[in-house]
């Protein structure tokens, strides 16, 4: 390959036309996608960690951190849309609360100890559905207000042992895309559908597949609500919660396999599992019928009838936690994400220091824009190596004597397409459609 100066490309011949890329979309996939999130999420700069932080505690650089609050906002906005309310809720509870759900009873060994404090003592939660509880009773609900969807990107603690520990897809304090939905008896089965929906369209948008559906129960053998069983509450609200479930996967038109064994000690699930490069499988995504919580903390509503009732809990997460969502979504794409995923989705190469000004305005008006964007500057490298290195990125603007003259931008995107050179303005304006298509849905939407 050989680069060009400034003014090299014929007339009329952008700058991109005249540079040969030496890479292309397959061969970008098959250089990563032989590596497991953990060499490729440090080669990229996407997350570490280190020893004085401790094993399962990994912290994320600033592309690691681009990709992502992405993430985080796309399951923001889907589920605003889906007519869930967000809350926020501390990371410590005193160990009482989680008496009363269930949690220090059958899930103590993957819980913290407690901490002394006040005389009181906390615990870092294992789970965040007992806070939700509290604020669904903090005030009196009537029927109208059911089903009442509240969601929350919150922190979680589990005491995994040192050999379960694994990069993002094991990890001991995880950010929890989780949700809970408080019903009547008669709208579960619709909740429940409706998560399960929410779960598959996110998993197209973001590439994700399933490679099982499982029918969390309990065991074969087992027994409720005793000292020394497993799980909480009555055969009987387990089963309908079993046949519920059932249901839904049914008119989903889902296969899925049933798990004995697996289920929650408060319920049955649905686990949606995911492979990562190993060929190991990790539950990613659930959804949850429970009618223990609502019971052991009294929860109620006020029925057509004026009489008190009890609702019902569905538990839901669209990508589960954030870290193994990640982990899933490093190995899918082999870092080359989606253009509203990536971590830089445009980056300018000007050819010389004599385009460095007009690179440095490119970048302030795509920054303007909402784009992610970086400037590779000609000090950096030749061009050639400039290009390999940040051949990730979904978007490339190589600027020449020809492009700053007349103000325009030739892109060229990672699978090879070049776009004709036009005005800075609109290129960048084309770019975010693409790139951020759900910032360009809501202004239009707006405008309409």
């Amino acid at each position: 390959m050989s680069d060009r100066s400034p003014g090299a490309s014929a007339p009329g011949q952008s700058s991109i036309d005249a540079v040969t890329f030496p890479w292309s979309l397959a061969l970008l996939n098959e250089e990563t996608t032989m590596y497991d999130h953990r060499k490729i999420g440090r080669e990229l700069g996407l997350f570490d960690s280190d020893p004085l932080i401790g094993a399962g505690l990994p912290y994320w650089l600033p592309a690691g951190a681009a990709v992502r609050h992405a993430l985080e906002s796309y399951i923001a906005e889907v589920e605003r849309r889906a007519g869930y309310q967000q809350v926020y809720s501390p990371v410590l509870a005193k160990r009482e609360l989680y008496e009363i759900s269930g949690h220090w009873a059958k899930y103590h060994d993957d819980m913290y100890p407690p901490m002394e404090m006040g005389g009181e003592e906390l615990v870092l939660r294992p789970s965040i559905c007992p806070h939700h509880a509290l604020m669904y009773r903090s005030r009196s609900h009537s029927y109208r207000e059911l089903p009442l969807r509240i969601s929350e990107l919150g922190g979680q603690y589990r005491a995994e042992l040192s050999g379960a520990i694994g990069g993002l897809s094991r990890v001991r304090a995880m950010q929890l895309n989780d949700a809970h939905i408080f019903c009547r008896l008669d709208q579960v089965a619709a909740e429940a559908a409706a998560a399960l929906g929410l779960i598959n369209a996110a998993y197209a948008d973001l590439g994700i597949v399933a490679s099982r559906f499982v029918l969390a129960l309990p065991a074969l053998d087992a027994e409720f609500n005793s000292p020394a069983s497993k799980y909480v509450g009555d055969a009987a609200s387990w089963a309908a919660a079993a046949d519920l479930l059932r249901d839904v996967l049914k008119d989903a038109g889902v296969e899925y396999e049933d798990a004995p064994g697996d289920a929650a000690f408060y319920g049955p699930k649905i686990d949606i599992q995911v492979m990562d490069s190993a060929g190991r499988e990790f539950s990613l995504s659930t959804v949850q019928i429970d009618f223990h919580q609502p019971e052991r903390f009294g929860l109620e509503y006020i029925g057509a009838d004026g009489n008190k009732h009890r609702p019902v809990m569905v538990h839901r997460a669209i990508v589960g936690s954030i870290e193994r969502a990640m982990a899933q979504l490093i190995e899918v794409h082999g870092g080359a994400f989606p253009a509203w995923l990536a971590p830089v989705q445009v980056v300018v190469l000007p050819i010389s220091d004599d385009e460095e000004q007009r690179a440095a305005e490119v970048a302030r008006r795509a920054s303007d824009r909402g784009l992610r964007v970086e400037v590779a500057h000609a000090d950096e490298g030749s061009l050639g190596a400039r290009i390999r290195e940040n051949r990730l990125a979904p978007y490339q603007a190589v600027i020449g004597a020809r492009e700053d003259a007349a103000g325009e931008l030739a892109v060229r995107e990672r699978d090879g397409s070049r776009w004709a050179a036009a005005a800075i303005g609109s290129v960048l304006d084309q770019i975010r459609r693409e790139a951020i298509p759900r910032a360009i849905a809501i202004d239009e939407a707006l405008a309409s």
